[in-house]
């Protein structure tokens, strides 16, 4: 099993897609699915279905895309660590958009010219994107996880709402309590997911639903089914989405973490710190 085709797979995986895929990654369609059928011999799973509606992994294919994530990202790290070149490896969930991490990105890069950045976004059954694995130096995250073995600090705090579809006869309410929401059915996290952290954007109670992987997993299991679940307020959904706040759930921390303090690591969370501190500490809308 070569470095390649797994480069290949994970391609295909995330943009399920073979088209896409290939322009991805700058070569023609037909050698890419030769590539794809070569690794289902070698592996002797089928880890792609093709339909009408287009690419889908199966559950082979899914648990073969997350080693081959992590199988790529070391190989990576190698190559950079045998090449001599300063590296940091930065762990981000689905916040990219965050203008205060825009901030500190453009802080690092003035302190660090000379240090490649690389970034691992993670989705949300990991909230520490990595770090116990080795996958990344730091993670700049939220809260709360299980925090062994890791330093945490917090760097601002978000208040939550439920996210509902526009139609629902909660979504006019000015504000909600959890009690409001009880009997309903919630996205969820799947199975071994953090317990600090499925309590927690679960309300504290073990909930009914669809289970999601990522944010637009999360909205789109609102929109066609009409569940519920939670989210910062900042985030702003698609129209046919609101987010009402939620009066009786703490609010959310921003927090960057790492579990061994290298210099770069150590220079990333105190420039997070003061990227951080520019807003006040704590979002409300």
């Amino acid at each position: 099993m070569e470095l390649r085709t797994l480069r290949y797979f994970v391609a295909v995986a995330e943009e399920l897609h073979f088209g896409r895929a290939a322009a991805r990654l700058h070569m023609s369609q037909p050698p890419l699915s030769r590539a794809i059928k070569q690794l289902e011999a070698d592996v002797g799973a089928v880890l792609l279905v093709r339909s009408a509606a287009g690419v889908a992994l199966t559950p082979a294919g899914a648990a073969l895309l997350e080693e081959a994530r992590s199988l790529l990202e070391q190989a990576e790290r190698a190559r950079a660590r045998v090449a001599g070149v300063a590296t940091i490896t930065v762990g981000l969930l689905a916040d990219s958009a965050d203008p205060d991490a825009t901030r500190l990105a453009d802080a690092y890069r003035r302190q660090h010219p000379d240090v490649e950045v690389r970034v691992r976004d993670t989705d949300l059954t990991d909230p520490t994107c990595g770090l116990r694995a080795g996958l990344v130096d730091v993670a700049l995250t939220r809260g709360p996880f299980d925090e062994t073995g890791l330093t945490v600090h917090r760097l601002r705090e978000d208040r939550v709402g439920a996210v509902l579809r526009a139609d629902d006869p909660l979504a006019g309410r000015d504000h909600l309590e959890l009690a409001d929401l009880a009997g309903r059915r919630w996205f969820r996290f799947p199975d071994g997911t953090d317990p600090v952290w499925q309590e927690y954007w679960h309300g504290g109670e073990p909930r009914e639903g669809p289970v999601v992987r990522a944010v637009q997993e999360c909205l789109q299991a609102v929109l066609w089914n009409g569940t519920v679940g939670l989210m910062p307020l900042g985030h702003r959904p698609p129209g046919e989405l609101t987010v009402v706040p939620v009066t009786d759930l703490a609010p959310n921390p921003v927090v960057v973490a790492w579990k061994d303090a290298s210099p770069l690591v150590r220079s990333f969370a105190a420039l997070a710190t003061a990227a951080y501190q520019t807003t006040g500490g704590r979002r409300t809308s």
